[in-house]
């Protein structure tokens, strides 16, 4: 699998079979590389829809070679606005298409559209890909203690991880998700891209030694890919 960091909570996915996923798609984020794949993708997911994860979905799925996976209500959202293929499911279940699999978790955060009217509830992915492995986003959310049942249910072995702090986990509470998740690799998102998420890579790092947590750190910068 190929990973690349587009800033902020965006990530294109690069599966064995060459199928492309792109999470939470605000490809206009402060952070975002000026070169960006634009697509067309063959899954946008997202977890929330808050305008820095909905991000530019309006114009990336378009076209009917894109399939979105969201809850329901953004689902309802995005189908009232002429997105063509949407796939609404909700927290608990999962989405066979292909040899993927999406699983919807939990997450501890809100979710309304820029209008402010109701979002559905935020969600986490858990993405088993076509080899089996399976790849954690854990969207905008807390630490909360059912993150020891997914790592028992699914064993991730890749987590993608908000450290940022104020609206969501800071340093310290990421790495004791690291501990209740118990990954092989862990990424961090959802930080500097605004002076408030003022969480740091190093400082996840400190906690991450003193929790005695034994995890590979891979802090990719925006526009940076790495294969896993």
């Amino acid at each position: 699998m190929e990973i690349t960091f587009y800033g902020h909570s965006c990530f294109k996915l690069v599966t064995e079979e060459g199928k492309k996923i792109l999470i939470d798609p605000w490809i206009t984020n402060p952070s975002a590389p000026k070169e960006v794949d634009l697509g067309p993708y063959d899954y946008i997911l997202i977890t929330h829809a808050h305008g820095d994860h909905l991000g530019d979905v309006l114009k990336l799925a378009r076209t009917s070679v894109t399939e979105v996976v969201c809850i329901h209500e953004i689902q309802q959202f995005l189908l009232k606005n002429g997105v063509p293929r949407v796939t609404g499911m909700n927290i608990g279940g999962n989405y066979k298409s292909g040899k993927l699999t999406f699983t919807m978790v939990p997450a501890v955060h809100s979710s309304s559209f820029p209008d402010g009217s109701y979002g559905g509830d935020p969600c986490g992915f858990v993405i088993t890909l076509e080899n089996g492995k399976k790849v954690y986003h854990a969207g905008d959310t807390g630490i909360f203690g059912d993150m020891k049942l997914i790592g028992e249910l699914y064993s991730p072995e890749v987590v993608i991880l908000p450290i940022g702090d104020h609206y969501v986990m800071g340093p310290m509470e990421a790495a004791k998700a690291c501990e209740l998740l118990k990954p092989k690799v862990v990424i961090p998102m959802h930080y500097g891209t605004f002076p408030v998420l003022s969480g740091s890579v190093e400082d996840f790092k400190k906690w991450l030694s003193e929790f005695k947590v034994d995890v590979e750190v891979l802090a990719l910068k925006p526009g940076e890919t790495a294969k896993i």
